[in-house]
């Protein structure tokens, strides 16, 4: 990638998530599919200005959706998406999180 900050695409903020982050100081963000976790922690880095202690990764499948419309039926997917859980070191947090 050209640029490192498009890596990461959003924050995702659910139940889950927000869990996670009072036990663990640990985020999740939906990242680019090709992106290694040294890219994703050099990003989030760069991004919000904290220091990660440690990124694992999820890779999702796309789920399969039927489109119904003039013509008829047609099948497809959805593009498979991967997401990186994000564990900060003590002190530090990410202001995005804490607008709700």
């Amino acid at each position: 990638m050209s640029d490192i900050r498009l890596l990461v695409q959003k924050p995702l903020i659910t139940e889950k998530s927000t869990a996670l982050k009072e036990a663990n100081n640990r985020y999740l963000f939906k990242v680019d599919i090709r992106a290694n976790k040294r890219q994703i922690k050099q990003a989030v880095e760069e991004v919000f200005n904290v220091r990660v202690k440690k990124v694992t990764t999820a890779v999702y499948r796309g789920k399969p959706r039927v489109v119904m419309n003039r013509a008829g039926r047609f099948t497809g997917k959805a593009p498979n998406w991967k997401k990186a859980y994000v564990t900060l070191a003590e002190g530090d947090s990410i202001d995005v999180f804490d607008v709700v």
